[in-house]
């Protein structure tokens, strides 16, 4: 069977690996002049593989549709991609939050390795191929039903500027979605699939930084800008309702336009489905709270604060938090705290102090919307998951003709989820 696989990426690649493993003849097209161009860039250069979480504990981390990806994560787990790599040299480890790595800390190493695997398989790869249009013919078999009287037998493709036709028994979009657009995503899935009829749920940023209001806070980001929180507690509330939207706890990163780092960008992916949120966000309702000492009470903290006052009784105000707070924060704390930077340590009121705990205990700010898709890590939205076999990844309105990846409208949270659905994606829709 001949078998065109459009797009280069971890989707794309398994696919093509997994339709090659049946004894088809397969060919990627790739738009780009390499293949994983994303790839390489994902857990900033090192690539976050996939999390070493039981794979049936995948879904309650795919807030988008993460039920229809059941199948896919049945014929295809975590501990399949992690063999992969290690049958083609790549040694991996597990870091906090469940995150697999590979040992050497490269995404070159990742990509090299399924690189090694087509070659194998003897998959051509075409790249400089942009695809610009899935050709079909009528359907010979009248038991299809009415809303199938086409079907996807090949491409129209543009390659090193040369158009021509290529037949195939069967297509795969794997494309993904409009994020990182330098990296090949820019949407042309979307156009190919709509064009035969697919319905396209609207397209947003996820895993995406978030921006914080002039009005209250962005100041002070830019003031931090650069500076990365460990361990800290945060969580995205509702001040119209006082109800918690989300909360997580790790690591962030303070911005020139907001906030970053991992739990802000799951946070995003959690945002967007609030109800109402474009009005809440456009009303400045919805906060970013953010507790500095989480392993502290605020009897604790207290505690601590006044041990430290104690020891250096005699100092100013500003000189007296470096054993507390990050230097870049500082200025930062004591603006916000108004006690006075030069009033001495001793001089310092109970009500003061605890006013400086409470501000420890819940940093605020006001989230104002979300950075462009262009800066997003995954698109949510897609093809719709109801026009799609969640068993074979085949489309259900054009026969032979099948996605995979993050053209779906399904996305994930940060920690290697959104990778894990591309390979299982990929490698079941190469399977039928």
């Amino acid at each position: 069977m001949k078998v065109i696989v459009i797009g280069g990426g971890p989707a794309g690649m398994l696919a093509a690996i997994s339709s090659a493993q049946n004894g088809n003849d397969v060919t990627i097209l790739e738009k780009m002049n390499c293949l994983g161009r994303k790839l390489l860039i994902t857990g900033k250069g090192r690539c976050n593989i996939t999390s070493s979480l039981p794979i049936d504990a995948f879904i309650k981390n795919i807030p988008g549709n993460g039920m229809f990806l059941f199948s896919c994560f049945t014929n295809f787990t975590n501990v399949d991609i992690l063999q992969l790599l290690k049958e083609e040299g790549v040694e991996t480890k597990v870091e906090r939050g469940n995150r697999v790595f590979p040992v050497s800390d490269q995404s070159q190493d990742v990509l090299r390795a399924l690189e090694s695997r087509l070659r194998k398989l003897k998959v051509k790869i075409e790249t400089n191929a942009k695809v610009e249009k899935i050709l079909t013919r009528e359907a010979e078999n009248t038991d299809l039903g009415n809303n199938m009287k086409r079907i996807a037998c090949g491409v129209k493709v543009s390659i090193n500027n040369k158009t021509q036709e290529i037949q195939a028994d069967k297509i795969i979009i794997a494309t993904g979605g409009k994020s990182y657009p330098g990296t090949g995503s820019t949407g042309d899935g979307y156009r190919l699939a709509q064009e035969l009829g697919h319905t396209v749920t609207p397209i947003r940023p996820s895993l995406v930084p978030l921006t914080v209001s002039k009005e209250n806070g962005l100041a002070y980001c830019q003031q931090m800008q650069g500076l990365s929180l460990r361990n800290v507690k945060i969580q995205i509330k509702d001040t119209e309702k006082n109800k918690v939207i989300y909360e997580d706890f790790g690591e962030m990163l303070f911005t020139h336009f907001g906030v970053s780092g991992p739990t802000i960008l799951s946070a995003s992916a959690h945002l967007l489905r609030y109800k109402g949120i474009e009005e809440l966000l456009k009303q400045g309702k919805v906060a970013l709270q953010i507790d500095l000492k989480p392993a502290l009470t605020e009897e604790q903290l207290d505690a601590r604060i006044l041990r430290d006052f104690n020891e250096e009784k005699n100092k100013e105000f500003k000189n007296s938090l470096d054993k507390l707070l990050p230097k870049k924060m500082i200025p930062v704390i004591i603006e916000r705290s108004a006690i006075s930077e030069e009033k001495k340590v001793n001089a310092i009121t109970k009500a003061e102090r605890m006013a400086l705990v409470s501000l420890l205990k819940k940093l605020e700010f006001t989230i104002s919307g979300f950075r462009p898709i262009e800066e997003a890590i995954v698109t949510a939205g897609g093809i719709s998951i109801k026009e799609i076999n969640p068993k074979t990844m085949e489309s259900k309105l054009v026969p032979n003709l099948y996605f995979a990846g993050e053209i779906i409208d399904v996305d994930a949270y940060t920690g290697g989820f959104n990778l894990q659905i591309a390979y299982s994606t990929g490698y079941t829709a190469g399977m039928d």
